[in-house]
């Protein structure tokens, strides 16, 4: 099986408009599925750094066999620091694919899948030390109503806190199927998955802060891209979307467009496509998890 299909792999390489000799960066190497074909496009004169934190993308890392080709462990919520060390102030294009992997999902010491009897972990960043475990036994309920319902839009998220309080007083949350069988009465019938993928988005979020991450992402990108330079980003929840469509429109996470002294609106980038770009039927066919998975590509006036 393979580590990680590439999601919207041509839509998102071409949407970096890559110049032979331009610098890039690919701030979700993963499977390296993006990195390879981006390096395709380059030329000895080019250059491509790639971030990941997970241990496990280093087997995939050192498969890439290119001069131009440069890799840092490194959470991409850090490139901008990264990249100035390596003498860079500005490159050409930037890429993120924030879904997690197949690989992480796939593997059960990680514990991010919903199926089957694992330790919850969820962490993207095996050096972590707070874990979904640590979460759900230490949260107050306040704390655990606040990320269910902002992270995974659960309109019952009181009462799954308050659930998750009392089955805790018992007996230390653990495993995947200790868990599930807690959550399973709040789920509606035949929408179970539905409702346990949002709950456990919601606690990965908040293990990996991912959402302050991205927001670190893209105020970096601004000050990083050269002019004309393009940033290329795949989402696979609202949250995250709504981020980066306010990022790219309005230059800001709340979509009310800044203005200057004279009340023209301030322009940091110019939106390639009006709506988000989304998989084919052929490539949710092929690759199910593909199916949320939105693209939006800025480029810098």
């Amino acid at each position: 099986m393979d580590y990680h299909i590439p999601v919207m792999l041509k839509e998102s390489i071409n949407g970096l408009n890559i110049k032979p000799n331009g610098i890039y960066v690919d701030l979700t190497f993963g499977g390296g599925g993006h990195s390879k074909f981006i390096l395709k496009k380059l030329s000895s004169n080019g250059s491509l750094f790639a971030f990941d934190v997970d241990k496990d993308v280093i087997k995939n890392v050192e498969k890439i066999k290119n001069k131009s080709f440069h890799f840092i462990k490194s959470n991409f919520r850090f490139f901008r620091n990264h990249l100035k060390i390596n003498g860079l102030n500005k490159v050409d294009g930037i890429l993120a694919d924030l879904g997690i992997s197949s690989h992480q999902i796939n593997s059960s010491q990680r514990g991010f899948s919903f199926k089957g009897d694992k330790k919850l972990d969820m962490r993207m960043n095996n050096d972590l030390e707070f874990s979904a475990v640590d979460l759900l036994n230490t949260y107050k309920k306040d704390k655990l109503v606040n990320i269910f319902s902002k992270y995974g839009e659960i309109r019952n998220s009181i009462q799954l806190a308050n659930s998750i309080l009392r089955n805790r007083k018992k007996k230390k949350i653990k495993k995947t199927i200790d868990f599930i069988d807690i959550i399973k009465p709040f789920a509606k019938k035949k929408r179970e998955e539905k409702y346990y993928a949002k709950v456990f988005q919601a606690i990965r979020i908040e293990i990996n802060d991912e959402i302050n991450s991205l927001k670190d992402l893209l105020l970096q990108s601004k000050i990083t891209l050269n002019k004309k330079g393009r940033l290329v980003v795949i989402s696979y929840h609202s949250l995250e979307d709504r981020l980066i469509k306010n990022f790219i429109n309005k230059g800001n996470f709340i979509g009310e467009p800044e203005k200057d002294f004279y009340g023209n609106q301030i322009k940091i980038f110019k939106s390639i496509s009006k709506k988000p770009i989304i998989p084919s039927k052929k490539e949710v066919i092929k690759n199910p998890r593909s199916r949320s998975a939105k693209l939006r590509i800025g480029e810098i006036i």
